[in-house]
């Protein structure tokens, strides 16, 4: 803005001065012209005084080389010239100047010379015997001398150009300073120029407009980003060139990856071809989903298209993690498959014994041998469904018995005292360390899980071995720990020992028995009491379950 006012303020400086000195230089010329005018005035009447007295010899002995001098007779002929010979000069009775002195006494007029091809200034006198003088000068001698004004004139404008020039540009800064200084931020508090008040008004409101849109769109954002980084689904925008253009935390824990890949290609992440195949179909405008395996996880994966003009600009993947569902839709099948199989097994075993009885096959003497299996099987039959019962019952949630104060080492006597003909029948040895040791929990619950626990430490033990509970007060917490010495579990099984009908060695899960839903009810109970639970063991060495369990019962 400032070179802009001062390119303006030189420009018109330069261009006033420039008609001035033009001006300047016109009145000069029509000054000089004047005064010429008036010397020929004067020339001509101080020279009529001097031919009126001495005739045509004063006019001989006149030396005015500035001025030409003629002397004309009444009749036109001129009788002496000071420039030109009069004999070849023509009759002058024709002329402006000589007609008008003839008629008024003096003439002027203004004329190139046919005789000197000049532009000439006349001035004539009529005298006492009717013959004219006339003076004249040349209009050159004016323009000459402006002509050598011209240089002086020049200087004097260069300098004053110059001058404007450093007057323009300090104008220009001091115009703009205030402008420069003012306060956008606070526009109406600014004190400058009347005539930018108004723009300052319009600043101030859209200011206001801007701050508020600014701050509208500074939430919004606050807000998309707190949804997005809480939310358990990943959540990825990529443009039409599979640019990542945004994404959440999620979605960098689902593809373990620990930095964001924000700018690079979306197949950085997942170069499967599932994977490939649904990011060229979103990106041809087509909704699309699919399930991805990473690592041991299941994500469902799916895509929308992002169209701007009827053309496809981008998408919007929507990722979550699936592997709980799957893998409950997996224990749900395999849970049905297990149930019908182990349902199958004793109900054949009944069936198949009846049907010898009543086919009359069975002597009088084997007839309570087989109704001892019936009743076995039936046994098993009753314990299964029974079992089913109770993780169906702990699964939902269902609890019908009530949360009290229960003496935890007299809860464990109790388990040992039923388990005692078993272990003796196996050879292990049972033992507790711990003292009095009050909890609130659910005591059928708890019964349950420590029989479970010593059970299997029975069952899958070796001979002269040993199952031994240990319960220990940790203030806010119960710490129950059983431990054998027995088979052990291999390091690959570790983890699914917890599963429903799982077993380690199935070849011979029918000759230890059981229903292979212990230690799932175990680790249903200690879920219901609010526990935990962690699982050691080492082949041939033996196998160490804790469960911590809160003091205070479960937080509701």
């Amino acid at each position: 803005m400032t070179k802009k006012i001062f390119k303006s303020s030189i420009l018109a400086s330069v261009i006033i001065l420039i008609l001035g000195m033009a001006c300047v230089l016109g009145v000069l010329y029509q000054y000089f012209g004047e005064q010429i005018n008036s010397e020929l005035k004067k020339e001509a009447e101080y020279l009529s005084y001097g031919v009126e007295l001495e005739g045509e010899t004063y006019l001989e002995q006149v030396n005015d080389q500035d001025s030409r001098i003629t002397y004309i007779d009444e009749e036109g002929n001129v009788l002496y010239d000071s420039m030109a010979d009069e004999a070849n000069m023509e009759n002058h009775r024709d002329r402006e100047e000589f007609q008008e002195a003839e008629e008024t006494g003096v003439g002027q007029a203004e004329r190139m010379s046919d005789t000197l091809s000049e532009r000439t200034l006349y001035y004539a006198v009529r005298l006492e015997d009717n013959s004219v003088l006339r003076v004249s000068s040349t209009q050159d001698s004016v323009l000459a001398l402006t002509v050598q004004l011209i240089p002086s004139a020049l200087g004097i404008l260069v300098v004053l150009i110059v001058l404007s020039g450093i007057f323009a540009s300090r104008i220009a800064s001091y115009i703009v300073e205030p402008i420069n200084s003012l306060d956008l931020d606070h526009a109406e508090d600014n004190e400058t120029y009347e005539e930018v008040a108004p723009l300052l008004s319009k600043i101030h409101k859209q200011s206001g407009q801007i701050r508020t849109q600014l701050e509208e769109a500074r939430r919004n954002q606050e807000e998309f980003q707190i949804i997005t980084e809480n939310m358990q689904e990943g959540l990825l925008v990529i443009d039409a060139y599979t640019m990542i253009l945004s994404g959440n935390s999620s979605v960098w824990k689902m593809f373990q990856v620990w930095e964001p890949k924000i700018g690079e290609s979306v197949y950085s992440l997942d170069r499967t071809e599932d994977f490939r195949k649904l990011i060229e179909k979103v990106l041809e405008g087509e909704h699309g989903s699919t399930l991805l395996r990473i690592d041991n996880e299941f994500i469902q994966l799916i895509a929308n298209p992002v169209s701007r003009d009827g053309k496809t600009v981008g998408a919007v993947l929507v990722l979550m993690n699936e592997t709980e569902k799957v893998e409950r839709e997996n224990l749900r099948r395999e849970f049905s498959a297990n149930v019908s199989h182990e349902l199958k097994t004793p109900l054949t075993s009944i069936s198949g014994y009846a049907e010898i009885i009543q086919g009359g096959l069975v002597k009088d003497e084997d007839i309570k041998k087989f109704a001892g299996r019936i009743y076995k099987e039936a046994q098993r039959l009753i314990q299964l469904v029974e079992d089913t019962i109770k993780i169906s019952q702990l699964d939902e949630g269902e609890n019908p018995y009530e949360w009290e104060n229960v003496d935890v080492y007299k809860v464990a006597k109790d388990v040992c005292s039923h388990l005692k003909d078993i272990a003796w029948k196996k050879n292990v040895h049972l033992f507790i360390e711990g003292q009095k040791t009050i909890c609130r929990t659910v005591r059928p619950i708890l019964e349950e899980i420590l029989y479970n626990l010593c059970d299997n430490g029975i069952k899958y033990n070796k001979d002269d071995g040993t199952v031994s509970i240990h319960i220990k007060d940790e203030g806010d917490n119960i710490r129950l720990m059983v431990k054998d010495n027995g088979i052990g579990i291999p390091r690959e099984d570790v983890n699914r020992v917890f599963e429903r009908f799982y077993r380690v060695d199935k070849s011979h899960s029918r000759e230890i028995g059981g229903t292979g839903l212990g230690l799932s009810i175990v680790k249903h109970g200690v879920t219901f009491l609010g526990g935990t639970l962690d699982l050691v063991s080492e082949v041939d060495k033996g196998t160490e379950i804790t469960v911590i369990l809160p003091k205070d019962g479960k937080k509701n």
